[in-house]
C-alpha cells in the first residue's frame, strides 16, 4: 500500500501545506496508481474546508487511482500550527465515507480519531482480497 497524504482541499494549501503542490500531490498518486500499487490518501477536516471541497478532493483523488482514503479532526499540534477552525460532527465523518464510497473508493475510515496510520480491520481485508486478485 503507498500512502501519500493530500491533507486538505485545494483552497487551504498555502496555510496548511505551503511546501507542498496540490497538483503534484495529485500526479505523485496517479503514479502510485499507475505502478499498480494499492494507493491510499488522508484528510484533516476542521480546517475550514466546505463539504462540497471535500467532495472535489475525494474526486480527484478517487480519479487519481486512490483506492482507500481517510478522514480525521485535524487537531492543532502546536501554538505554532494553524488553528482549529472547528470541530467536526461525527455525522459530517459519516457523510464524507458515504461520499468517498459513492465514488467508488473501495476502503474508507471517516471518523475524528482517524489518522493515515489508522489499521482498520477492514483496510487489512480488502488489501488482503486486492493482492490476492
Amino acid at each position: 500500500v503507498f500512502g501519500h497524504n493530500l491533507e486538505t482541499v485545494p483552497r487551504l494549501y498555502p496555510q496548511a501545506r505551503p511546501q507542498a503542490d496540490y497538483a503534484r500531490s495529485l500526479a505523485v498518486l496517479r503514479q502510485a496508481s499507475e505502478a499498480g500499487l494499492i494507493v491510499k490518501t488522508s484528510l484533516m477536516l476542521g480546517l475550514g474546508e466546505t463539504m462540497p471541497e471535500v467532495e472535489q478532493t475525494l474526486r480527484d483523488a478517487r480519479a487519481a487511482g486512490c483506492r482507500i482514503a481517510y478522514a480525521g479532526q485535524y487537531l492543532q499540534p502546536s501554538p505554532r500550527h494553524l488553528p482549529v477552525a472547528r470541530y467536526v460532527e461525527p455525522a459530517e465523518f459519516a457523510t464524507v465515507r458515504d461520499a468517498a464510497y459513492a465514488l467508488g473508493f473501495d476502503f474508507v475510515a471517516s471518523e475524528p480519531l482517524v489518522r493515515s496510520s489508522y489499521h482498520e480491520e477492514g483496510q487489512s481485508a480488502f488489501v488482503r482480497a486486492a493482492q490476492a486478485r
